[in-house]
């Protein structure tokens, strides 16, 4: 097997491989459920497309494929912490009295503190449970 044909075999299978992340990523995309697993599948999604530049630019032999590869790489990263900042600026409603956590859906009482929730045993109100003294 000649190395021309070896890198065509491969080119195309990881073709096939990257547009199966494609999918994969575009369905975290619409479906959520959170908005920071928007944001990462986007981030996700342009890594996907840094590789199908790199997988063209293999196959071409094109080496100007590379650069604009660099350049999307860097827009992609100045886009994902912008969307950080946007998650972070974010405010949580005043009227429920309750925090959302951004990582993922639990939303915990106000009264809790990061304190209460490293260790210390609470009863269903979020207050210290009493114990028996001897």
């Amino acid at each position: 097997m000649t190395p021309e044909i070896l890198v065509s075999y491969a080119s195309l299978v990881a073709l096939l491989i990257l547009c199966i992340a494609f999918l994969l990523t575009v369905y975290r995309v619409v479906v959520g459920p959170t908005l920071p697993d928007r944001v990462v599948a986007l981030d996700m999604l342009v890594g996907i497309a840094i590789g199908f530049i790199a997988v063209i630019a293999v196959r071409s032999g094109f080496n100007l494929y590379i650069d604009i590869a660099i350049a999307l790489c860097l827009v992609g990263f100045l886009a994902t912490v912008a969307f950080a900042r946007f998650i972070l600026s974010r405010r949580p409603e005043e009227k429920s009295g309750k925090r959302q956590i951004l990582d993922g859906p639990d939303v915990l009482p106000a009264e809790m503190n990061m304190q209460n929730v490293a260790g210390t045993k609470l009863n269903s109100r979020g207050t210290k449970k009493k114990g028996k003294k001897r």
